[in-house]
């Protein structure tokens, strides 16, 4: 028989050849993150369109393959919204925030942890023994107390949606050290009156971060990152610091607030970076961690004196 490679051996080394070159402009991105917590809220068209729903179980996956170790943090807004509607009740938005009757807090708990958190531990589960779900409540994991936000300088009643007062990191720490993905519904049991308390995924992600000492907080949107003068122009802040986007936070939609006052709480509580990207491009959290590009807004704590040459 000849020694001399056939054309499709040849063929299928060139085209093996960029898969290979892919994982290697990644492996300094891998040093740098093995071992690290990356805390991910997972929200926006990826709950919902089934092909970003696998494509975000796999990313997760990857990630926990690859060394790193992920904690998934997710509300449900559009099944919240649809379950609402079959139980007769009123969806009603204040300050961003969903209000939240008592009869409606059932119907919320009952989406987050009998549904939309069984669906996503489901699809990372296809990839092995990995996922556990739990939520705020468990292990006193997030405790919280009534939230009362001011609208025009008047406090409003929301209902049962909670302030974040305190975070028990002890369960996920554990779950983490036996190679599992924590996955957190974000529901707070009561400081103070007994109640079960709704809180927004966008905070209670970032204070888990804060809590893990993270070195990623990931929020998953429907939108590009954080526009640099939304609607007059569609060209996204790639990366600010915490001080930047403190001024810029008057400025913001109300659906955005919650999101980037989360990047902002994390990367002052010691979280290294804060990410706003886009969940509708598959795969976004992998091109975010590992390509020097980024596909949406990083935030990062300010930068120290020493670190701008000043004595």
């Amino acid at each position: 028989m000849s020694d001399i490679p056939s054309k499709s051996g040849t063929t299928r080394k060139h085209t093996a050849l960029p898969k290979a070159q892919i994982l290697i402009e990644a492996l300094p991105w891998l040093t740098r993150h093995h071992g690290k917590i990356v805390v991910i809220k997972f929200g926006g068209n990826a709950m919902v369109n089934e092909e970003l729903k696998a494509a975000f179980a796999q990313d997760v996956v990857f990630l926990r393959h690859a060394g790193l170790k992920p904690v998934v943090v997710h509300g449900g807004g559009p099944q919240i919204s649809a379950a609402l509607d079959r139980h007769g009740i009123v969806s009603e938005f204040k300050a961003g925030l969903r209000v939240t009757t008592e009869d409606a807090m059932d119907v919320v708990r009952m989406v987050l942890a009998g549904q939309v958190q069984r669906e996503l531990v489901g699809l990372l589960n296809q990839h092995g023994p990995l996922a556990v779900g739990l939520t705020g409540e468990d292990a006193h994991t997030i405790t919280a107390t009534k939230h009362t936000p001011e609208i025009d300088g008047e406090s409003v009643d929301i209902g049962r949606v909670g302030e974040i007062t305190q975070i028990d990191t002890g369960a996920i720490e554990a779950l983490l050290a036996d190679g599992r993905i924590p996955v957190v519904s974000s529901i707070a049991r009561s400081q103070d009156d007994g109640h079960v308390y709704n809180v927004n995924a966008d905070t209670a992600a970032a204070a888990l971060a804060a809590a893990l000492g993270a070195e990623t907080l990931m929020v998953l949107t429907d939108v590009e990152g954080l526009y640099e003068d939304w609607p007059n122009s569609d060209e996204v802040i790639s990366r600010l610091t915490a001080s930047q986007l403190e001024k810029l936070l008057p400025e913001l939609s109300s659906g955005m607030v919650p999101k980037m006052e989360g990047c902002l709480h994390a990367v002052r509580g010691g979280v290294n970076t804060a990410r706003v990207i886009d969940g509708r491009v598959q795969h976004s959290i992998l091109l975010e961690i590992f390509t020097d590009e980024g596909i949406g807004t990083m935030v990062v704590p300010d930068e120290k004196p020493d670190e701008q040459g000043e004595s």
